[in-house]
């Protein structure tokens, strides 16, 4: 239930018809990669990133919005970078320091915790504070 005087953040129909087909399309991805299924695997990539970047894209005049459509694209290429180190065998391999092949999705997921730290830390805490300054 909305409070009075609550901004809504309202999606088109178009846009949740979007939303949820990237859902699909991230299961086959996942399902694939649990059943090993290499082709239908890397090919759902492609759809799920895309999407993932057009609602991120979409999103970009709402920060918050923006941040976490961004961290669930750089999930998904993390996700997507340890799914083929599994396809392809070079997830056990030594790559530096002790790090192996599937740690190179930790560039992607720790670039998307970024993310998400700069608007928690930095940006949210301004939106609080300009609200707060409207609202008095």
């Amino acid at each position: 239930m909305n409070k009075p005087n609550e901004p809504l953040y309202v999606i088109p129909n178009r846009y949740r018809k979007m939303e949820n087909l990237h859902i699909v399309f991230w299961l086959l991805k996942d399902i694939s990669w649990c059943m090993t299924w290499r082709v239908l695997g890397i090919a759902m990539i492609i759809p799920t990133l895309t999407i993932a970047i057009v609602i991120a894209w979409r999103t970009r005049e709402f920060k918050s919005e923006l941040a976490h459509n961004l961290a669930i694209a750089f999930w998904i290429s993390a996700n997507s970078l340890w799914m083929i180190s599994e396809f392809f065998r070079f997830d056990t391999v030594p790559v530096w320091h002790g790090l192996e092949g599937k740690h190179l999705a930790l560039i992607p997921f720790i670039t998307g915790i970024v993310i998400l730290a700069w608007y928690y830390i930095i940006q949210r805490p301004k939106e609080v504070e300009e609200h707060h300054a409207v609202t008095l």
